[in-house]
């Protein structure tokens, strides 16, 4: 009965609030799902932040922006470099997939082969999806919270180039540049950016760590393609991110978190290559896809110095087969590869997807998948969303789907006591659902949405107490997103969004660590002419460190950004972080930027 009460609640007050505002209709086409759909059609429930997002509110690092979507949790153990880790409405970090044009992130040698989001600069991001709940039936591995795919800026017809340069606190610069040019044998685009800094002490300065921890980073990417005879396209994208960062440890004699000597780098190669061949006019086409990622990561901790070194190989196919204006079909297969410190495993898949639109503005989509992990068996997984949209003003949506996360090589190699290796690891599984609906208001000034999840995860790993890993806990999650944005005029816009989320241990009833039962923030935006503005609001309740920390207060950010553009060719801009130097903390220990700021120019050729 409190579920239902709950569902109600969440739909009544979109009613409630729909006679006065909302949005006139969704024309984002979201890439992430297999099928490019609008997003009024996905049935999912789906966060999209656009490069002009990222460019209004002055953002540096892909994890501020991922904050600003409701459900999503950013924790980060200092700033300037310190390990970035994101979560999707509750479910654990390395549970989510996060995806670079198509490859996959994550680190093959860390213990839950999740990604760090410290080193991932957004100068050269397009867009950002974040796809919410289990997504594994279109993905497979790690899409137990959802999918994170990360959409790379692509050249535009013609040539040009762009650069930026800023500066400020903490004596920190940032810069980077791209050349682009497009026609009728292709295309190409070429971008480099590097961020330095003093940084400050990743160990919380109030507990009396006075020593700064720079930062340095690095960012390469490159992207090409060649229009070939009979409408045949090859892509092919090039990427590589380096971090070298200042940490703190536990030195002795006290091993707790104070200043200390150690440091981490990591450097990570990415590579795509995508033959795209039409057939059968617009009705058909395959994309086969090659991608190659590497990484090492290099440190010393507490004198001792480690090397990782890992990598991985996908191999992909997927066919689109168009049935008129109703039918969609996609099916493929898939092979990964993955190797860490010289041990190894695979997966093989299977998938298909349909689409069927039985009446205008109702879109059906159901899919079903099956992996053949090397190490552990079988796994199929099933998905199934519904969007109907009766008026223009009016989306009524719901997906339910599964998810399975693959053992990782450490998980299944690594042992402290006296047993060996749990080879018998089983994979982690989900299963969850959504409802949820959007109101637009007949002028176009506002739109308001709502969602309620709940999912259900089983079988995860933990390291045990006979000193390996073991397939021992279980957890459930559910919540409410809401998301309003309203047009007070042409030039000003008004943005909130909400997310209560209620993580537990299924067998002890405590909270999930680091997920915050209340969190959002508001945003008002201004885009008038040459200048734009934004001042932004952030909220993130208590957040419980479990057993081996201290629980994280509350805490409130308020940040400003504004830029103006002289001309075509020139744009200044400035940003100022945490206006009212809140003290505050994202990982127990850690301490964050106080008042800060940064001002920079940006040219256009």
């Amino acid at each position: 009965m409190r579920r239902i009460k709950t569902i109600a609640v969440a739909f009544a007050s979109v009613f409630v609030v729909s006679a006065a505002a909302a949005d006139e209709k969704d024309v984002i086409i979201v890439e992430g799902l297999r099928l490019a759909t609008p997003a009024t059609e996905t049935g999912s429930s789906v966060s999209v932040i656009t490069a002009e997002d990222i460019e209004l509110r002055a953002y540096s690092f892909a994890v501020d922006a991922l904050a600003a979507a409701p459900g999503v949790t950013v924790n980060q153990n200092g700033a300037f470099g310190g390990l970035a880790t994101v979560r999707i409405r509750g479910a654990g970090s390395d549970q989510t997939l996060v995806l670079l044009d198509g490859a996959p992130l994550g680190d093959p040698t860390a213990v839950g082969g999740g990604y760090d989001f410290s080193v991932l600069d957004v100068a050269d991001i397009e867009r950002i999806e974040v796809l919410k709940g289990p997504q594994s039936t279109l993905w497979g591995s790690d899409a137990i919270g959802g999918v994170v795919n990360i959409i790379t800026k692509r050249p535009q017809t013609g040539f040009g180039a762009r650069a930026f340069a800023e500066g400020g606190s903490y004596a920190t610069f940032r810069g980077g540049a791209s050349v682009a040019g497009g026609g009728d044998a292709g295309d190409f685009r070429v971008f480099l950016s590097g961020i330095r800094s003093d940084g400050i002490s990743k160990a919380d300065a109030d507990d009396g760590n006075t020593e700064s921890d720079a930062y340095n980073g690095l960012t390469a990417s490159g992207r090409g393609a060649l229009n070939l005879p009979h409408r045949l396209r090859l892509e092919t994208t090039l990427r590589y991110n380096r971090g070298e960062t200042e940490i703190d440890g536990f030195p002795p004699p006290s091993f707790t978190l104070a200043d200390s000597d150690d440091r981490s780098e990591t450097e990570q190669f990415t590579a795509t290559g995508t033959l795209i061949a039409p057939l059968l006019g617009d009705r058909f086409e395959s994309r086969f896809m090659a991608g190659f990622t590497d990484i090492e990561r290099r440190g010393v901790f507490g004198g001792f110095e480690t090397v990782d070194n890992g990598d991985r190989l996908i191999l992909r196919y997927q066919g689109t087969l168009k049935f008129g204006d109703r039918h969609r079909l996609a099916f493929g297969a898939e092979r990964e590869e993955t190797e860490a410190n010289g041990d190894e495993t695979s997966i093989d898949a299977l998938f298909g997807l349909y689409e069927i639109k039985p009446v205008d503005g109702l879109t059906l989509t159901a899919g079903v998948r099956r992996d053949d992990h090397s190490r552990f068996g079988d796994e199929t997984t099933a998905r199934a969303a519904a969007a109907w949209s009766p008026t223009d003003f009016l989306t009524l949506r719901g997906s339910w789907g599964e998810g399975f996360k693959a053992p990782t090589i450490f998980q299944l190699t690594q042992s402290f006591g006296v047993l060996p290796p749990n080879g018998d690891l089983q994979p982690e599984t989900s299963e969850a659902f959504d409802v949820g609906v959007d109101l637009a208001a007949p002028s176009g000034a506002a739109r308001l949405s709502v969602t309620y999840f709940e999912r259900d995860t089983e079988n995860l790993i933990i390291f045990a107490p006979n000193f390996r890993y073991e397939n021992l806990d279980a957890t459930t999650a559910r919540g409410v997103e809401t998301q309003l944005d309203v047009a007070i005029t042409d030039a000003v816009t008004l943005s909130a969004n909400h997310a209560w989320i209620d993580a537990k241990d299924t067998a002890t009833g405590a909270a999930q660590i680091r997920v915050p039962r209340h969190s959002g923030d508001v945003a008002l935006i201004i885009d008038k002419g040459a200048f734009s503005g934004s001042a932004v609001l952030r909220y993130n309740g208590d957040e419980t460190e479990g057993p081996f920390g201290s629980d994280v207060d509350a805490w409130v950010r308020v940040d400003l950004a504004a830029s103006y553009a002289l001309n075509e060719t020139i744009e200044f801009y400035g940003r100022i972080e945490n206006l009212f130097d809140e003290d505050y903390q994202q990982v127990s220990g850690y301490g964050m930027p106080g008042l800060s700021g940064y001002a920079g120019v940006r040219l256009a050729l």
